[in-house]
């Protein structure tokens, strides 16, 4: 991740994981977030049985796209990974499939969501769960460490997508599984709406194209690859993201980019 983008990044969510802890809601229901196309399509990322018995302050830091539970079907004494676990929402929620013979790591850059994730896992009494600090880049755990690496609205927001995903390929045990909720580009769109877009959100600025995504999992040697879009966002819900819209952005621009972002699941095994 660029250091310039990174240190926003890292503030951003600080800001949000502060805000939570004073009882304010940072969740996706107040688009504050990326997740806020998902939030204006009322469509609930998590079923009742995947958040039951989490800490409100777990679900109100949620801030993903997607939920990467519903693709990763989580088994009883697996050791699971979530990058970039924000306040650990994924992570809390996946120690209660994988049980106590399992083990869920979350790790993120953030000392404010760590923080917040610790308290978290503290609420929920979760022995099974331990949250990291570093780098989504540089995972620090040994090789083939885990069964499940996932994944919510992280990816798209790092540089080097390709050093994250050889990463996540590095850690996972063979047979593996990647389960990842990200943003992804499903159409081509001229490059002053990619700028555009830079400027509006940063959460669909890196999003990959579908068949540059799928390349980058090939080459990290994945197969079963499986990339399935879930919610379009709409020419209407950009615009709901934009505080004011730019004075070079048009019409046709906003025709343009309307679908050609969208929410999705990635699938994958090593």
């Amino acid at each position: 991740m660029g250091g310039n983008i990174r240190d926003k990044v890292k503030e951003f969510y600080g800001e949000i994981a502060s805000k939570v802890e004073q009882n304010a809601d940072c969740s996706c229901c107040s688009g504050s977030s990326c997740c806020a196309p998902i939030s204006s399509t009322a469509l609930p990322l998590y079923d009742a049985d995947s958040i039951a018995n989490l800490p409100h302050e777990a679900i109100s830091a949620s801030l993903g796209c997607a939920n990467p539970l519903a693709i990763a079907d989580l088994r009883e004494g697996e050791t699971v990974l979530d990058l970039g676990c924000g306040g650990g929402i994924d992570v809390l929620a996946a120690s209660k499939y994988v049980g106590q013979s399992g083990k869920v790591y979350g790790l993120d850059m953030t000392d404010e969501m760590l923080e917040l994730a610790n308290r978290n896992r503290e609420r929920m009494g979760a022995t099974n769960v331990e949250f990291l600090k570093g780098y989504i880049e540089e995972i620090p755990l040994g090789d083939a460490a885990v069964d499940v690496v996932m994944s919510n609205c992280v990816i798209n927001l790092c540089t080097d997508k390709k050093k994250v995903l050889e990463e996540a390929y590095r850690v996972l045990k063979p047979g593996g599984r990647l389960a990842i909720a990200d943003i992804v580009s499903v159409k081509e769109v001229p490059t002053r709406i990619r700028q555009a877009a830079r400027m509006w959100m940063s959460c669909i600025a890196g999003a990959l194209d579908v068949g540059e995504y799928e390349q980058i999992l090939v080459n990290a040697g994945f197969r079963d690859i499986e990339i399935q879009p879930v919610v379009y966002y709409t020419r209407q819900t950009l615009e709901q993201l934009l505080d004011s819209k730019p004075e070079h952005i048009s019409e046709s621009d906003l025709r343009m980019a309307d679908g050609a972002f969208a929410s999705a699941w990635v699938k994958a095994v090593k």
